[in-house]
């Protein structure tokens, strides 16, 4: 395995019965370097699940971390080309009519990320702004609304110590071991560190 600046760049994941379940990752969840390779990580063979997300999506995270990270053109496009090589599967095109069938989603500007969410049969988005995504509008589309600390919770949940070895490896990608990773992923999943830290680091 390797990793380019703190984001996975590991060959495709393989298809099972075991990583069926999938989530559209928001913008806001890609855009934390840290946060952003323990998810991919886990997408990672062995899978835990199987990330999606949309040209729009991506264009988010560029945007955000140019203007609020103040990350270079070079730096971004490389993210993200990294991101599509690593999994070319995730991408999920949406048709501009199927954001008409999502108004139920208060915000215009959040309505793309449902429609990928249906369009691909997601189980689920991942986002730190989930107050944007009404119960009742996802439960009628069938889609689920989680956290990032409680998407990583239950993924610890499914395979504790499969978690405990990717972000082991996500340590060593970066030249760090295990307690490095879980203090640069607090502010993001509080309880999901806490879970880990149970553990001898």
């Amino acid at each position: 395995m390797s990793s380019t600046k703190g984001i996975t760049t590991k060959s495709r994941m393989i298809f099972t019965q075991e990583n069926e379940y999938s989530a559209v990752l928001d913008a806001c969840v890609l855009v934390p370097a840290s946060l952003c390779d323990t998810l991919l990580r886990l997408a990672e063979e062995p899978a835990m699940y199987r990330p999606l997300w949309s040209e729009q999506i991506l264009a988010e995270m560029i945007k955000a971390l140019r203007t609020k990270l103040h990350r270079s053109a070079a730096d971004t496009t490389y993210r993200r080309q990294q991101m599509i090589d690593s999994f070319p599967e995730a991408m999920v095109k949406v048709p501009p009519d199927l954001l008409k069938a999502v108004e139920c989603i208060p915000d215009p500007n959040d309505r793309h990320v449902l429609a990928a969410a249906i369009m691909a049969r997601a189980d689920t988005i991942v986002t730190q702004n989930t107050k944007h995504f009404p119960k009742e509008c996802l439960e009628s589309f069938g889609v689920q609304c989680q956290n990032a600390d409680d998407f990583l919770v239950h993924q610890y949940h499914l395979s504790p110590q499969l978690v405990l070895d990717k972000l082991d490896d996500q340590g060593v990608g970066i030249g760090q071991d295990r307690a490095y990773v879980v203090a640069s992923l607090r502010r993001s999943a509080a309880n999901f560190c806490r879970l880990i830290e149970q553990h001898p680091m």
